[in-house]
């Protein structure tokens, strides 16, 4: 496997190796030992599956004081998939890292604890799994606006498909406090 590091440290783009005959392809999507001798998944406790049509756009999405961390891969079709960093402390605080994944490029995307998340549909229709370090809570959610001018985030889509949840989140800015009170 191929680990490229990205401008935000501890974010990173995995190639798996893909071995392929005529049959199709076998590639490992998650193997413990070795991903963790790249400081990937502390220990998974849970598995997401979604499915969204294009246009879709979801995140910019964290918890606050059980942050997870996320190892996301496209399964059919395409994303485009961001993690921005939200810790007030970080050199690299509110910066972000896009990468295409899809089910042709098999690339993830190791997404650390105190990192956002999201990613937007490109293709017709694409289902996205990933593995969470730490599980879901509803009450511990915090969003930040997808399109805050302040990330300079450049999305592929313009007017994209959101949840009201998303398309009324805060800004980076109006969120920090609350991220150094919760020790980010």
């Amino acid at each position: 496997m191929n680990v490229i590091p990205t401008e935000i440290p501890g974010v990173l783009i995995i190639e798996p190796k893909v071995h392929r005959d005529p049959r199709g392809f076998f590639l490992e999507s998650w193997e413990q030992a070795r991903y963790a001798s790249h400081g990937i998944g502390p220990q998974f406790v849970q598995d997401n599956h979604s499915r969204s049509q294009k246009g879709t756009l979801r995140g910019l999405h964290a918890q606050l004081l059980q942050p997870q961390g996320k190892l996301v891969r496209a399964v059919r079709g395409e994303i485009f998939d961001v993690a921005v960093d939200g810790r007030p402390s970080s050199p690299t605080f509110g910066k972000s890292v896009g990468v295409t994944l899809s089910d042709e490029n098999f690339r993830q995307l190791w997404v650390p604890p105190g990192m956002f998340h999201g990613f937007a549909v490109v293709s017709e229709i694409a289902e996205v799994e990933y593995k969470c370090s730490a599980p879901y809570a509803r009450a511990d959610e915090v969003g930040i606006r997808w399109n805050d001018p302040a990330l300079g985030i450049v999305w592929p889509v313009h007017e994209p498909l959101l949840s009201p949840k998303d398309a009324e989140a805060p800004t980076l800015a109006e969120v920090r406090e609350k991220l150094a009170k919760a020790g980010w």
